[in-house]
């Protein structure tokens, strides 16, 4: 299963995007995404081009496809009410360059972000809505992908 974030405002302070899911050849819009300030880094890069822009917890992560596993609990979530159903077995988008733990999962903000990738409803400037609700549906179709030995993977773009 292949998810697509296509960024679509890159803000001072923030990054909204439309994440889609591959299903065939199309595209299916599932949700938006949240994350912090896109600074223009590339997975392509080199490492000491993107620790240079990077800023810590305040940076998108670079453009690029990423492999997404299932199997790394979050000590951080694995107690939230909303990652209890998977235990706090998040979505972790590996391999990012210069980055560590990056995950999809719940909040409504920038400041919830981490460099993470929120997931929810844009309905309000800046945030992101439902997004416990758009987090668990996420989750089932990618343990169900996961569980029919289908590589996860999400493209940046």
């Amino acid at each position: 299963m292949r998810l697509i974030l296509k960024r679509i405002y890159k803000g001072a302070e923030y990054t909204i995007g439309r994440l889609y899911i591959e299903d065939g050849n199309n595209m299916v819009y599932f949700c938006d995404t949240l994350e912090p300030i896109d600074r223009g880094l590339r997975k392509t890069q080199p490492e000491s081009v993107i620790r240079k822009t990077k800023v810590d917890g305040k940076t998108a992560i670079p453009v690029g496809t990423y492999a997404i596993t299932l199997k790394v609990q979050s000590p951080k979530f694995r107690t939230r009410y909303w990652a209890k159903f998977c235990d706090g077995y998040l979505p972790t988008i590996l391999g990012v360059p210069c980055f560590s733990r990056v995950l999809i999962h719940v909040g409504n903000t920038v400041y919830d972000t981490q460099a993470c990738v929120l997931v929810g409803n844009n309905r309000i400037k800046g945030k992101v809505l439902d997004s416990a609700y758009t987090f668990e549906r996420l989750y089932k179709r990618l343990k169900a992908a996961d569980d029919r030995g289908e590589n996860l993977s999400i493209t940046i773009q």
